[in-house]
């Protein structure tokens, strides 16, 4: 076992380095123009763990201890940062609540450099940002790897409650550990510890033992400070509601010309792409990526270039009657926007079948990650839906389960789906299309146990045993929020350009209100890919920099 800075790097290669990286002199002398240098004491604490506003330290002499508790309040050493290194991961760019305690471990002359001015480094200084970027996601990585840091969940994983919480810890990238009540050893007498019973579950337990029981999203949020506090009285240049890779590239642009810019969001980056298994056909990458590595690199992109993102939150209404717009939050905080980008995307469309809100989440499916993937290994599973989304599922899973079944009531797959996956899915021995056809019940006790479709082939219903159902049968816009400030078309999506926006300016992406634009999927007549996506959010922006300059008059 190779051990570096506390952690096991053996399986981790190169990344290893990368994540305990020393600048040169000469870099680290240029860092000195963005902090204030001066000498630390031995055993003085410098960063403490859940603190929002934790300056970065650079080494000049001496060295830097950080420290980290895990999921089962050990407190460990993880890293010694000495001459030419630096401390923080990515929540030092974030806002959100610092995961570590760091203490000068001898006498230490450091150059510390206060959040702001971090950001301004990063931007002007691009091969020292290069070097710190990149350590600053190694090491996110390492302590959700190695489960430092975060939390510990206990629950059963046929639970749609313990599912829900780890898919949130999940997609938004939160170091936690899981036992699980059917096959870990350690749950009962960590139970027992803890004072609680098996009926109890699930439940959140933090570094300092305090349980929280069955927290619902929003407050699991706050609780373990993912989200960065939001000033009622600001007014910000342009405010994001969704943060998907359409709302995603919208701040990326925004902020990286100089825009004050907030991102809302519902659940986690990436919208429903976060959920894609692999992207295969977004420019860029050959061998395709994960959405949710996707949504990962944008959310700290964004944040990069100083984008404040509040996630678990979702925009429940919006006044447009007069400037600067109020958006008004589910929890009732309020953002003041001169301009708002609507990039919300769509909500799940549903099976219209008996039996399915009882097994939402402990059998049915949205997303097919590796966690699903877990849940069904060696079993017989079906995916509804004949979308890219669909196919991408349904090759993925192929890998773990016994067999897929996808069942679309269309007559194939060519309307709807890339050649690409059609191919692998007509030569994997593991899938079977079943055209015309779709289910018509489901059965089960507090969990899906059997499924019944009607089979197009045969003309009759055929019923099986089958625990998990992943649906991808499309989406529906998700503008009910909007309480008539702009126009829809008839399906509810955002009408924008041409005769709809009555203001001089030429964006195929204006709305019916001045200075608030529509991107992605919710918008009318858009291309429901991710690539196309991520052009309309970075290309709205050159309108919001017109609009914003009083270049366009009613």
């Amino acid at each position: 076992m190779q051990v570096q800075n506390g952690f096991d790097t053996s399986e981790l290669g190169a990344s290893a380095a990368e994540a305990f990286p020393s600048l040169s002199d000469e870099m680290t002398a240029r860092v000195g123009a963005y902090g204030v240098r001066g000498h630390v004491l031995q055993g003085t604490q410098l960063i403490a763990r859940d603190d929002r506003h934790a300056d970065a330290f650079f080494v000049i002499s001496g060295c830097i201890e950080i420290s980290a508790t895990d999921s089962e309040g050990n407190v460990e050493t993880i890293a010694r940062h000495c001459r030419n290194q630096f401390t923080g991961e990515l929540d030092v760019l974030s806002g959100h609540k610092i995961l570590v305690d760091a203490f000068a471990s001898e006498d230490t002359e450091v150059i510390r450099v206060k959040r702001a001015d971090l950001q301004r480094l990063l931007s002007s200084e691009p091969d020292i940002g290069e070097i710190l970027m990149r350590a600053y996601m190694v090491r996110r990585l390492q302590l959700i790897q190695h489960g430092v840091g975060g939390v510990l969940v206990i629950g059963s994983s046929q639970c749609a409650d313990t599912l829900r919480i780890r898919r949130f810890l999940l997609r938004n990238g939160y170091p936690h550990r899981v036992l699980e009540m059917e096959h870990d050893a350690e749950t009962i007498p960590m139970l027992s510890m803890l004072g609680l019973s098996r009926k109890e579950f699930p439940v959140v337990v933090n570094s300092r033992n305090e349980v929280i029981m069955n927290p619902a999203t929003a407050a699991l949020a706050d609780q373990i400070g993912l989200n960065v506090q939001v000033d009622p009285e600001r007014i910000y240049d342009v405010v994001v509601v969704g943060a998907g890779p359409t709302g995603l590239a919208s701040a990326v642009y925004a902020a990286s010309e100089g825009l004050d810019t907030i991102v809302i969001e519902e659940f986690a980056a990436g919208g429903q792409a976060g959920t894609s298994s692999k992207i295969e056909n977004y420019l860029g990458f050959p061998m395709g990526i994960s959405g949710a590595n996707l949504a990962a690199k944008a959310q700290v992109q964004a944040q990069k270039f100083g984008v404040r993102l509040v996630i678990s939150r979702s925009a429940s209404s919006i006044d447009c009657s007069s400037l600067p717009y109020k958006l008004s939050m589910e929890d009732g905080q309020m953002l003041h926007a001169r301009s708002i980008v609507i990039a919300t995307g769509a909500r799940y469309k549903k099976l219209d079948v008996p039996n399915y809100d009882r097994f939402e989440g402990q059998g049915i499916h949205y997303a097919a990650t590796a966690m699903e993937a877990n849940l069904c290994a060696g079993e017989e599973v079906i995916v509804v839906g004949g979308g890219n989304s669909a196919g991408q599922a349904a090759v993925y899973l192929s890998q773990w389960v016994k067999h897929v079944h996808i069942l679309v009531r269309a007559n194939g797959l060519a309307a709807t789906m890339s050649d690409y996956l059609i191919q692998r899915i007509n030569q994997s021995p593991k899938i079977s299309l079943h055209a015309r056809s779709f289910i018509t019940r489901m059965d089960g006790d507090y969990l899906l146990r059997q499924v019944t479709w009607m089979d197009g082939a045969t003309g009759t219903e055929r019923q099986q045993d089958m625990k998990n159902v992943f649906v991808m049968i499309g989406a529906e816009p998700n503008t009910q929020w909007l309480n008539g400030c702009v126009k829809l078309d008839e399906k509810g999506f955002v009408r924008t350009g041409g005769k709809v926006c009555p203001l001089l300016i030429d964006s195929n992406f204006a709305t019916s209100k001045p200075g608030i634009f529509a991107v992605g999927d919710v918008r009318s007549g858009s291309v429901k890919r991710v690539a196309s996506g991520v052009g309309e959010g970075s290309v709205v922006v050159q309108a919001i920099h017109q609009y914003l300059a009083g270049e366009v008059t009613a």
